[in-house]
C-alpha cells in the first residue's frame, strides 16, 4: 500500500472540528465517492480506496444521495444482453 503525506493547515481541522485521522478518512470517502460517480472507479476499488467493505460504501453512497447502480446506454445494454442469456431487450 501506498501512503501519502499531506499538509493540511490546522485552521481547517479546526475549522471543520476533525481530527487529522478523521479528516483523512473523511477525504478518502469524499474522493472515493466522487471518482466513483464519475465513473472512474468501481464500487469495488472506491470501496477499497475509503477503508470499508462494498456493503458499507453502498450505504454511505445512499447517505450522501448519490446513485448506488451508475449505468449509461452501453452498459445498460451489456447488463440486460447478460440477464436476457446474450441478447439485449429492447427498452
Amino acid at each position: 500500500m501506498t501512503a501519502l503525506t499531506l499538509a493540511i493547515p490546522d485552521s481547517a481541522l479546526s475549522a471543520l472540528r476533525r481530527s487529522p485521522t478523521e479528516f483523512g478518512r473523511e477525504m478518502k470517502l469524499a474522493a472515493a465517492i466522487h471518482w466513483y460517480g464519475r465513473g472512474l472507479m468501481s464500487q469495488e476499488r472506491a470501496a477499497e480506496l475509503a477503508g470499508m467493505n462494498r456493503r458499507d460504501f453502498i450505504h454511505a453512497l445512499a447517505r450522501k444521495g448519490i446513485d448506488v447502480f451508475i449505468l449509461d446506454d452501453d452498459s445498460l445494454a451489456r447488463e440486460l444482453g447478460q440477464a436476457e442469456g446474450g441478447t439485449a431487450a429492447a427498452i
